[in-house]
């Protein structure tokens, strides 16, 4: 398989979603043959991180997405994800400037961030502009912009710190 690894995570757990939602399945051997059915090959310690980052929960009768979350619950927390792959896989900096955040990345890599950032609708982000290598992230004001680039630097945190 040739396509990017944050695009297959996204893919391989939207599949995940959709087999819960789609029947009873009651064991991580069972979703490996499902999505290996789907054309879709993963390891178990992936498999078992991708059911935790998407908070689905085992019980005698399979695999639930938890009874006190809304039905939106599994995407959103798969927009974030895909926010913190984004960011642990192309950023290089994420500084605030006044009352834009700005994100530095690779050559060519600034587009997958700012969607990736679109897509989780954080609070405090009025909207995003990406060029070829640098991300800017509107936000109402300084101390918003201050706390959107911590939030965001978290990821980067835990990438450099051998975590994720």
């Amino acid at each position: 398989m040739n396509e990017h690894p944050e695009k297959g995570s996204v893919r391989r757990q939207e599949a995940i979603v959709d087999l819960v939602r789609a029947g009873t399945v009651r064991s991580q051997a069972q979703f490996q043959q499902l999505l290996r059915k789907r054309g879709i090959v993963v390891a178990q310690p992936t498999l078992s991180r991708d059911l935790r980052e998407l908070g689905l929960a085992k019980t005698p009768r399979g695999y639930l997405v938890p009874p006190t979350a809304d039905r939106q619950f599994a995407p959103s927390v798969m927009r974030e994800e895909k926010l913190r792959r984004a960011l642990r896989g192309f950023a290089l900096s994420v500084v605030p400037a006044g009352s834009l955040v700005v994100i530095r990345t690779p050559p060519a890599s600034a587009h997958p961030v700012a969607r990736a950032l679109d897509e989780a609708a954080l609070a405090g982000v009025a909207g995003t502009i990406a060029g070829d290598d640098t991300v800017f992230v509107a936000t109402p004001g300084e101390r918003a912009a201050r706390a959107l680039a911590r939030r965001l630097t978290t990821s980067l945190e835990r990438r450099a710190g051998g975590a994720g």
